[in-house]
């Protein structure tokens, strides 16, 4: 029995409580529906699974190098290069090397640090919710910026709603220190997670790679030619 037990919890994913709302909500309605017609509770008995799966918060083992970049979210990356960050960041006007990572409804929300640091600024923007994976998304849609000031100087991650995003999520504030992979907010439905850098930091990354939060290493500080090919 200890062995069962063992095995259910090493294997259980945790579910935000952020979802907890969402998934009685689903469940009721799959209740009410069930009496009206059976086969409907079968369907919204699948949406509420679907709903919990959605908020499901999986443990990660984040790489401790201050020298690497960790992914901020599961997804798939929409784009890799320079870029001008948003104005509301305070970063300054010149290009930075920027990753992007879009979000479907299937990929896990929750956000996490890409780097260890000192959170310095947060600045929130309404706009629009056009689909993120489009790199107008950037600049059109709502989002959540958090500045932070890791050992290689100001990191920029931008949370991003999308088409079906209508809530940013940040637990973070202004003066925080936040540790590599630390969960730091997340975004309810599709959605995307920009990642501003200084020029220094290499990207190790491209464009239809699929990333991890907390896990992959998208850029490092020290030049392509020294990156190691495995970090244990």
């Amino acid at each position: 029995m200890d062995s069962i037990l063992g095995s259910i919890r090493k294997n259980f994913v945790p579910v935000r409580r952020e979802g907890y709302v969402f998934i009685a909500i689903a469940a009721l309605i799959a209740i009410v529906l069930g009496f009206l017609w059976q086969p409907l509770f079968w369907i919204f008995a699948i949406v509420t699974g679907w709903v919990a799966y959605f908020f499901r918060d999986p443990r990660r083992v984040t790489p401790q190098d201050a020298n690497l970049v960790i992914s901020p979210a599961d997804g798939t990356v929409a784009a890799a290069g320079p870029a001008v960050p948003p104005e509301e960041l305070g970063l300054g006007t010149a290009p930075m090397q920027r990753v992007s990572v879009f979000m479907s409804v299937f990929n896990c929300h929750v956000n996490r640090a890409p780097v260890a640091g000192r959170v310095t600024r947060i600045a929130y923007r309404a706009g629009k919710f056009i689909n993120a994976d489009l790199d107008k998304a950037s600049v059109d849609n709502e989002r959540n910026g958090v500045v932070i000031d890791g050992p290689h100087g100001h990191v920029g991650v931008v949370q991003i709603a999308g088409l079906v995003a209508r809530r940013i999520l940040c637990w973070t504030a202004e003066g925080a220190d936040l540790s590599a992979g630390q969960r730091f907010g997340m975004i309810r439905f599709g959605s995307r997670v920009d990642v501003y850098l200084p020029a220094s930091a290499a990207i190790i990354v491209s464009e239809g790679q699929t990333v991890l939060a907390g896990e992959t290493t998208i850029a490092w500080f020290g030049g392509v030619a020294g990156w190691p090919v495995r970090v244990d």
